[in-house]
């Protein structure tokens, strides 16, 4: 972001949006460490957020939970749908679904929301 930063500071205007995890929202067993990151994440982006809105820059962050990647494709279909089970929504998120969520904070529909965390986790977060 330092870099970003300089750049639409000097034209007044910009969005980030930082890719975070729904690990950063809640605690997760035997990941202390990568949970510990994303909180961090997601403390810099809020901070960051305040730091620059004078200057009509938005920065936000997307916190995904477990997404349909090539990783989670690979597990037996059992722990997969035990993943899926854990999920209030019952389901993982389509890659396509993080995307539109990122693309929309970049956009002028999201013109009044900074310094959030969008949870895009199927509920997972929310217990």
């Amino acid at each position: 972001m330092k870099y970003e930063l300089r750049k639409m500071a000097a034209q007044g205007s910009g969005a980030i949006v930082n890719m975070s995890s729904g690990a950063g929202l809640v605690g997760v067993p035997g990941f202390s460490g990568y949970t510990a990151t994303k909180a961090a994440e997601i403390a810099m982006t809020k901070s960051s957020a305040l730091e620059v809105a004078s200057y009509g820059i938005r920065i936000n962050a997307v916190a995904p939970g477990l997404v349909d990647t090539q990783l989670i494709a690979s597990l037996d279909p059992e722990h997969r749908q035990a993943l899926s089970a854990a999920h209030p929504l019952g389901r993982i998120a389509q890659p396509a679904e993080i995307a539109e969520a990122v693309v929309w904070l970049l956009s002028d529909k999201a013109s009044n929301v900074t310094g959030i965390a969008l949870p895009v986790d199927g509920g997972y977060s929310v217990p």
